[in-house]
């Protein structure tokens, strides 16, 4: 866990303001921005929506991931032999932990804070014995000024706003912010990090059973969710709510708003990424059944296998974990029955094309014409659940019926 005070560095006004004055203020002919940030493995998928601008027309940036960034910089210092330090709060690992071993591989010594080496493992020992040397903040803050800083965050607002700067795009008076990333949480030493990250899920479902039980605001993160803790202490820079969420159940969200899906009473929706694959069973009563996989343990045969044993209720819980995946959980008994002559699951996420060709007659979502942001759509439609004062315009926006006055007609 996060250790030292867990109060966010600045004071979100969404606290003292009731929903009816938001609304008030908010909605209507007044212009609402929302930006909404989706931290994947490969990329960070960046959507403002505009209320005055038809959701077609809102203004994206996709651009490399802050564990890609951070990867980069630190083979940089390889190749000048630098020694590093690695210091901010828990992010992604993934690529910046493969670079870290390397350099260390290369001879060269890698440093990092308590905060920031969790972003590796939990375990500062486990870190620690991976060749990484963990300092406290006054030991890394006398290191010479030879060893190269290197700052870990997944959620950087000054420089998205400096990008969108460039383009004469203005990211002042934010209703809100909405930020996505995956987070496996804390496990105790004793508990394995697959199970204590699926325990999680099932908790959410059954406190709330919607996809938008994932989502947070700022003040409301569990503690024992690290890095959706540290996208709040590291945001700064911006006076609005915060929304923070987890990846998978927002691009699944975000799915749902194309038309082929929301025609659909009940519907499997897979979210295939980078390193995770979680799949959502989705009926009028809400969620009735999910599994989480590591993606790359899978195959298309292994991933049918899955999807129809999340279809018809008969997957085990069991035999994902033996599997060395996360789990299963069936609500509904009920067997969804795949429809003859056309598809039978929905699928998003940056590694989709590993479903081509499936006997399951798969569907690529597309909503509004564009997979890479799908997230940032299921961020927009969490944001509308907690804020109900956002919720009529959003959804406006969301279900094609908000304005469609063209970009050039519309202020920065």
């Amino acid at each position: 866990m996060l250790g030292g005070d867990r109060t966010p560095r600045r004071k979100y006004h969404f606290i003292c303001i009731h929903a009816a004055a938001i609304k008030d203020d908010l909605i209507g002919d007044t212009e609402v921005k929302i930006l909404t940030v989706d931290v994947g493995t490969g990329t960070q998928d960046i959507f403002l929506h505009n209320s005055q601008v038809g959701i077609e027309n809102g203004f994206k940036l996709i651009v490399p991931s802050p564990t890609m960034m951070v990867h980069r910089k630190i083979k940089e210092a390889t190749q000048r032999g630098d020694s590093i330090l690695l210091s901010g709060v828990t992010m992604g690992g993934g690529p910046s932990q493969w670079a870290a071993e390397e350099h260390i591989k290369a001879g060269h010594a890698v440093f990092a804070t308590p905060h920031a080496a969790r972003s590796f493992n939990d375990d500062l020992e486990a870190v620690e014995a991976t060749g990484i040397q963990v300092l406290s903040e006054d030991e890394a803050d006398g290191l010479p000024d030879n060893v190269q800083r290197i700052e870990l965050l997944d959620f950087d607002f000054p420089a998205i706003e400096r990008a969108f700067g460039q383009f004469g795009v203005s990211l002042d008076n934010l209703a809100a912010v909405a930020v996505a990333v995956f987070d496996h949480g804390n496990a105790p030493t004793d508990i394995s990090d697959r199970q204590f990250r699926f325990d999680y899920i099932q908790d959410r479902i059954q406190a709330t059973n919607s996809l938008s039980a994932f989502a947070f605001h700022a003040a409301d993160v569990p503690e024992i969710m690290t890095r959706l803790q540290a996208v709040v202490q590291s945001a700064r820079g911006f006076d609005a709510p915060l929304i923070v969420m987890d990846t998978a159940p927002a691009a699944v969200l975000g799915a749902t708003f194309d038309p082929l899906i929301n025609s659909r009473e009940r519907i499997l929706i897979a979210n295939i990424g980078n390193f995770h694959t979680l799949a959502f069973r989705l009926g009028p009563a809400g969620i009735e059944g999910v599994f989480e996989h590591h993606t790359g343990l899978l195959d298309r045969e292994k991933l049918d296998g899955l999807l129809r044993g999340l279809a018809d209720g008969s997957l085990k819980h069991a035999d994902v974990f033996a599997d060395h995946g996360h789990g299963a959980l069936v609500i509904n008994k009920e067997p969804l029955i795949f429809p003859e002559n056309d598809f039978g699951v929905a699928v998003t996420g940056p590694r989709r094309s590993m479903i081509i060709g499936s006997p399951l007659n798969p569907y690529l979502t597309a909503p509004f014409g564009d997979m890479m942001i799908t997230g940032c759509f299921g961020l927009l439609a969490a944001t509308a659940s907690l804020i109900p004062g956002m919720r009529d315009e959003i959804f406006a926006s969301l279900k094609g019926t908000s304005s469609s006055t063209p970009p050039w007609e519309v202020g920065g």
